[in-house]
């Protein structure tokens, strides 16, 4: 019998990899000062008892100040 001719397979590039740039220069310390400007935005709401740092948000400066630490953690599911 026989052997069947084995075919020989181009090698594969691994998943993404036209991706595996690394970030721009920018990109660290932006990360970092969205997730350090919404700690400091909650912390001087409560420090400032609700008077700072808008005050007309009311306690909705609790939930700014969450989104835009968010956005920071955000980025770092694309940070390389």
């Amino acid at each position: 019998m026989a052997g069947s001719k084995t075919r020989s397979k181009a090698p594969r590039s691994p998943e993404g990899s036209a991706s595996d740039t690394p970030n721009p220069v920018w990109f660290k310390p932006v990360m970092f000062g969205f997730m350090l400007l919404g700690l400091v935005w909650i912390i001087v709401f409560y420090i400032s008892q609700g008077a700072l740092p808008v005050p007309a948000f009311g306690a909705w400066n609790i939930l700014v100040g969450f989104g835009i630490a968010f956005i920071g953690f955000l980025m770092t599911t694309r940070w390389r």
